[in-house]
């Protein structure tokens, strides 16, 4: 049976899990305080490629989260990961942010926004830039065969008026224009609960990864082996729940709720 009340590393996904948009909930500051009173730890992770980490610092930081680079795991970092451990692309053609593009550059990753006949790799990810030259660029790299690779299959990125299309809305387009469907690196992937388990050196079952979605958030949880806690203040529901065959250990209204068991120890499925 899974000790709720013996988690110490708390990998927490953050839209729709410890904030929405520009709104952090109420419970969060309460919980990562008690972690640190507790001799725990927490990492940050996010699929999220359109952002650097230092974007996401000065982001905490508005919202009263003292946060350094050391408190981040991004799909950008398993993405870096992965290209160091396999034979080295000639140029790959960045799908993304200015921000994204900049990430993988400052990693030696030799990156281009141009199509030209060197390109060998598409990497795509969460991309609020995107123009109608980029989906030309890459229906033509797709259609010569280059490989294709993606930051994360979310659908959608939740906001404070709704959702828009993440890198799995825009990597399903390509693949009903090309016949061409990704690897995916970031979550569901277990890539990044590994990397975390690695840098922290916690073992497997003092970890929890904390996630809004089944299929991102909870999958790579299950994929990595370590316990996961579903929460209903983002994007998952119930009805998601019901639906789905990946299923979490615990489920919890919010992040506020996961805080009260957790510091109440309980050891068995909510």
């Amino acid at each position: 049976m899974a000790d709720l009340g013996g988690k110490r590393l708390f990998l927490l996904d953050m839209d729709g899990t410890i904030y929405l948009d520009e709104d952090l909930f109420p419970g969060t500051l309460p919980f990562l305080r008690a972690v640190e009173e507790r001799g725990g730890r927490y990492l940050f992770l996010t699929n999220n490629s359109s952002k650097s980490v230092d974007a996401y610092i000065a982001k905490l930081a508005r919202m009263g989260i003292d946060a350094g680079r050391r408190d981040f795991l991004t799909s950008v970092d398993a993405l870096v990961a992965h290209l160091q451990n396999r034979p080295p692309y000639r140029l790959c053609y960045v799908f993304g942010t200015e921000s994204f593009r900049r990430q993988l550059a400052g990693a030696g990753i030799p990156v281009t926004d141009r199509r030209s006949d060197e390109v060998d790799c598409l990497l795509i990810g969460f991309d609020t830039e995107l123009t109608f030259q980029k989906l030309e660029d890459a229906c033509i790299l797709l259609n010569r065969g280059v490989d294709f690779i993606a930051t994360n299959p979310d659908w959608v990125c939740p906001t404070w008026y709704g959702s828009v299309p993440d890198c799995g809305s825009v990597c399903e387009m390509l693949y009903r224009a090309t016949g061409r469907r990704p690897v995916v690196i970031g979550k569901p992937q277990p890539a990044m609960a590994l990397l975390a388990l690695a840098r922290t050196g916690f073992a497997p079952e003092q970890a929890l990864m904390v996630g809004d979605r089944l299929y991102t958030d909870i999958a790579s949880g299950v994929n990595a082996g370590i316990d996961t806690a579903f929460v209903l203040s983002g994007e998952g529901t119930m009805a998601d729940l019901a639906a789905s065959e990946v299923k979490p250990t615990w489920v919890f209204d919010d992040i506020s709720a996961l805080h009260r068991a957790w510091a109440e120890g309980e050891p068995s499925f909510k």
